[in-house]
């Protein structure tokens, strides 16, 4: 019997439900509900990027059956209008007054003083006119190309000489801040924030001195942004990406957004224009981007609209102002972020550059965010004339600009920079420092569920694990030799490596967890990870059930795996928590028959992870180490009543609800007692 698994793009989109409804909690503060409503438009904007073209193209070719069809095209779209349209309800008719009670505005042309409407007008004036420049369309004035997510009007205009009705298309420039502050003499003592498009609306009429405008309307078209670049036939990937990066920009367009008002002409014939068809078109009751609005929160004042700050803890495991490198000569450490400080992965980089006796460090960059601290001390390193080698992933989508530019810096100075296994991303985080103790090369490591970026380390839970053990450390250089130079890997010991050894393991230790169960022995599988996506884990995942080995799945967003069939028995249990904090890290756990084996991991259990990316899991064998990652990356989240939410029929989720008589002495929210456990 041919098993219906769920859709993986309905199932991302019921992830950003969860986030929604993050911005609609009554308990958290204020400026926190509108970065949460702001982070799905994003979210969604990198869905349709990435997710939608695939979508569009069955549209285009009449395709009526499969797993991307006509039909799965308009679930998807109807999904997204529901959501969209809650979006724009939440920020319309709930967050934004209840902002403005607590002296926080978005001032709209509408409300806003005489003074106001001066100082909008003045600015308009100096900071914003000089840099517009309408196109208006004509024979010698073809529609002009238009980038991705760049926000532009569309004006119909007639002329007062000739009563002739034409289109302009204003680019709106991304130079300019997307939000104002007011100064504060005419904000009435309270916080004023306009934005750049009320800005300009307000004073269109000034662009087109002579001409009367009929109608007009923000509008924004989000296009395919895969990259298309056949790694076989480059000489050079880093100039060809870098030559390709170029182009995304200008692909195919995927959906259109325009302004609730918008006259049915000019969306049709912005339709037209990027052929698209009818459901694709997304009227906003509000600022056409809502995801820019995300400066608000960081710009508005008041403690109470935020959450409280926390400050991430020094790793428990590690003596501060000692050396890093000789506490791991006797113990691992594992570190718990963001509850626990990457600065101690940044203090042990540290150390490594300054010892003279540390001859080579080595690293993998995935993503590492605007903070230069890590590029800098492997670039002090290299100045040092020790041996630097580092594998840049160029292709991590959306980071491949910071990436290459990172690849050229270090390559400026005589760093060793590779990019990897053609065909592959490397998605593992490792970094091996190798040093000269007596006689010998002594090898210290950092395997870690995330990346090397110090701005998300205090914002996603990962964890990551500082060690001298020497076959992990010894198996970790056999993988960076094979980044560098396709050498087959040896066999392994304590490392697991995809595409190679990673999904077969997993398949391996599922399928021992079936026969135990079969033989009478109970057995029982934990997984946490982001997405649960490869078709052949979860098929693994239902056999073992129907044996009846005890499956419970922390998966944060997307889940393909169909809990309610009925063979299942109950056996197969799927939470996602969504909370303040991004949930990030991997934990593979199997208690068969009475024996513990726990991985961590870079990789998801998605077939991108398992095939077509060099991940890393390693294992924990320490006792006290295997009971930490229980009591802290399990049991609690497994007992969440507050952030929790659990996988239901045909795909669809519903917050975990507290028992009856439960009191608030019974609330239990993962995230918040792990805060308050390293506070």
């Amino acid at each position: 019997m041919t098993i219906q698994l769920l859709d993986r793009d309905l199932s991302i989109l019921s992830f950003n439900q969860r986030v929604l409804a993050l911005a609609q909690r009554e308990d958290y503060p204020l400026l926190e509900r509108l970065r949460f409503l702001c982070i799905v438009a994003t979210n969604l904007d990198e869905f349709f990027e990435v997710r939608m073209p695939q979508q569009l193209q069955a549209v285009q070719d009449n395709v009526s059956q499969g797993l991307v069809s006509i039909q799965s095209f308009e679930q998807i779209a109807s999904k997204a209008h529901t959501l969209v349209a809650k979006q724009y309800e939440l920020f319309n008719d709930v967050l934004m007054p209840a902002l403005a009670k607590e002296g926080v505005h978005l001032v709209s042309g509408g409300v806003r003083s005489q003074e106001q409407k001066q100082w909008v007008a003045q600015y308009f004036k100096r900071e914003v006119k000089p840099l517009l420049m309408p196109v208006a369309l004509d024979p010698s004035h073809p529609f002009p190309q238009v980038a991705n997510k760049s926000l532009n009007f569309i004006v119909e205009l007639e002329y007062a000489h000739n009563q002739e009705r034409n289109i302009a298309i204003v680019r709106v420039p991304r130079v300019v801040p997307r939000l104002v502050k007011l100064p504060a003499n005419i904000s009435q003592k309270e916080q004023c924030f306009v934005s750049l498009t009320s800005i300009i609306r307000a004073n269109l009429e000034d662009l087109f001195t002579g001409a009367r405008i009929l109608h007009f309307s923000q509008f924004r078209v989000t296009r395919n942004s895969d990259l298309a670049l056949d790694e076989d036939d480059v000489a050079n990937l880093r100039i060809a990406l870098r030559e390709e990066l170029a182009h995304r920009q200008y692909g195919d367009a995927v959906r259109l957004e325009v302004s609730h008002e918008c006259h049915e002409e000019l969306a049709n014939f912005l339709l037209e224009q990027f052929k698209l068809p009818q459901p694709a078109l997304y009227r906003v009751n509000g600022p056409v981007n809502l995801g820019r609005l995300i400066q608000l929160p960081d710009l508005a004042e008041g403690a109470h609209l935020k959450f409280n700050a926390f400050l991430p803890q020094w790793p428990k495991g590690l003596l501060r102002n000692q050396s890093i490198l000789a506490q791991l000569k006797d113990k691992d450490i594992l570190i718990h972020q963001p509850f626990e400080s990457f600065d101690a992965v940044i203090a042990m980089l540290e150390e490594a550059v300054d010892d003279p006796d540390v001859l080579a460090i080595r690293q993998t960059i995935y993503r590492t965010g605007a903070d230069s601290r890590i590029l800098r001390l492997l670039q002090t390193a290299v100045r040092k004339g020790k041996e630097v080698l580092v594998v840049v992933e160029l292709k991590a989508r959306f980071d491949e600009e910071a990436n290459i530019n990172w690849a050229e810096a270090l390559e400026s100075i005589g760093a060793q920079v590779v990019y990897g296994v053609v065909g592959l991303k490397t998605h593992a985080k490792m970094l091996l420092i190798m040093r000269r103790e007596g006689k010998a090369i002594k090898r210290y490591a950092h395997l870690s569920t995330g990346n090397y970026n110090p701005k998300t380390a205090k914002l996603y839970t990962d964890v990551c694990m500082l060690t001298s053990d020497a076959t992990i450390t010894r198996e970790m250089e056999y993988v960076f030799r094979h980044l560098t130079s396709e050498l087959p890997l040896p066999r392994m010991q304590q490392l697991l490596v995809a595409p190679f050894t990673l999904q077969t393991s997993m398949l391996s230790q599922i399928k021992k967890a079936q026969l135990a169960s079969g033989r009478g022995h109970p057995a029982k599988i934990v997984a946490k990870m982001n997405s649960l996506t490869d078709e052949t884990l979860v098929l693994a995942l239902i056999a073992a059930a129907k044996k009846g080995v005890e499956i419970d799945l922390i998966v944060r967003g997307a889940c393909i795996l169909p809990v309610e069939l009925p063979e299942l028995g109950g056996r197969v249990r799927v939470r996602s928590i969504v909370g303040r904090l991004l949930e990030h890290s991997r934990v593979f756990y199997f208690n068969i028959a009475g024996d513990v084996n726990i991985w961590l991991s870079s990789a998801d259990w998605m077939s991108r992870n398992m095939m077509r990316r060099v991940e890393v899991a390693w294992p924990i064998h320490d006792v006290m180490m295997q009971k930490r990652i229980i009591d802290d990356l399990l049991t609690p989240y497994m007992q969440d009543n507050v952030d929790a939410w659990v996988l239901g029929p045909k795909g669809e989720y519903q917050a975990v609800q507290k028992t009856p008589n439960a009191t608030a002495h019974h609330a239990v929210s993962c995230q918040a007692l792990l805060l308050k456990k390293h506070s």
